[in-house]
């Protein structure tokens, strides 16, 4: 069965921003070519101005952020609904809730509408108290004006089953092994092998940068630590300011070369992952790819990925202990190579795109026989 499928609540492919864009390129293109027509909607300001990429119908819709700020998200997602309710998709995926769910009672009536529900957005330190209420007000919504959810974490899945007693599909994230051709992407001018530390991150509180980095200044160790990430936001310029007298510290800002980011993961000494809010986060399978050896921030999110594969931390002396005492022995080669097989058997791309193609073909079929999957 060939479905057409559109793919909204993204700025855009291919990827200039994150992890839903990401994982919407590997997505879309992928059931494109198992002949299904796929549709995905870019904000007109995103930088590829073509209709179509790699078989994928690129719909352009007027984005006025740039203009208003975030309340211009609002007005994105409006004009992405109001443009699919012309077009008779068969499915809507609708990646994340938060500036689309307030629209529901305007999603397509004939489309099948699945919804993936994201991280636990009002769980963002980074948000006020208003904006954390809205936001458990728009998963509500989401919930009620879906048919059909999809949770990237096991974590996610049992919360809305405890919280909504709804029984979402539980389809993970994915990440590509790395290629020989991307380990030699950085020169030895550029980094020595396991010669740094590395995290990679946006600015922001709920990532734990500042954690991380405040072990690290508390350390001994000469090892350098590169950042990357956009440092331009208000947090951002908070972390560069506070640390601004450790030369160790490398602010790098973003790369979006992936196969430059992948070889600095494979060359770091130890892998710094400070997430504590969300799903099956991308950058981390990123690095569980790359074979870098990982500490990661303790949480049940992380923990459900990474298992025993990977040092855990809670606090800046953790990090400190961490940075002073991890050694590259038969032990971390041991979590690498499990992260690897991880990778390989359970977050690949290809078991990611079976998934939603098997879940979109069961809610087409389901939602136009008049049951709802249960």
């Amino acid at each position: 069965m060939k479905l057409k499928i559109a793919i909204l609540g993204t700025r855009g492919i291919p990827n200039h921003y994150g992890g839903f864009e990401h994982i919407s390129e590997y997505v879309s293109v992928g059931l494109a070519k198992r002949g299904h027509e796929l549709s995905v909607y870019n904000s007109h300001n995103h930088p590829y101005a073509r209709d179509n990429w790699n078989g994928v119908n690129i719909i352009h819709c007027y984005d006025p952020e740039y203009l208003i700020g975030a309340a211009g998200q609002f007005v994105y997602d409006l004009n992405c609904i109001r443009d699919a309710r012309k077009r008779n998709f068969d499915v809507i995926l609708i990646m994340g809730y938060t500036s689309s769910s307030v629209w529901g009672h305007l999603y397509p009536e004939k489309s099948a509408i699945i919804t993936n529900m994201d991280g636990l957005e009002w769980r963002r330190s980074k948000y006020s108290k208003p904006v954390q209420k809205f936001l458990k007000y728009a998963e509500k919504l989401a919930v009620r004006h879906s048919q059909f959810y999809v949770s990237d974490s096991m974590v996610i899945k049992s919360y809305l089953a405890r919280k909504y007693d709804i029984n979402s599909r539980y389809i993970p994230y994915g990440a590509d092994m790395i290629t020989e051709l991307e380990r030699e992407q950085i020169t030895p001018v550029e980094a020595l092998k396991e010669d740094y530390f590395l995290l990679m991150a946006r600015m922001e509180p709920e990532n734990n940068i500042e954690t991380i980095l405040e072990g690290y200044n508390n350390s001994n160790s000469p090892k350098p630590f590169k950042v990357l990430g956009d440092t331009s936001n208000r947090f951002g310029k908070f972390i560069t300011h506070k640390f601004q007298k450790d030369s160790r510290i490398q602010f790098k800002g973003s790369i979006f070369d992936t196969a430059k980011v992948r070889a600095l993961q494979n060359n770091s000494y130890l892998y710094f992952h400070g997430h504590s809010v969300g799903g099956t986060n991308p950058s981390l399978l990123e690095a569980m790819a790359s074979e870098a050896l990982i500490a990661a921030h303790n949480n049940p999110f992380n923990q459900a990925v990474l298992s025993t594969d990977a040092f855990y931390f809670s606090n800046p002396n953790d990090v400190k202990k961490l940075v002073e005492t991890v050694q590259r022995q038969e032990t971390e080669k041991t979590m690498v190579t499990n992260n690897l097989h991880k990778i390989k058997h359970l977050f690949n791309w290809e078991s990611v795109v079976d998934g939603y193609e098997e879940y979109a073909i069961e809610c087409y079929l389901n939602y136009n026989n008049g049951r709802i999957i249960s």
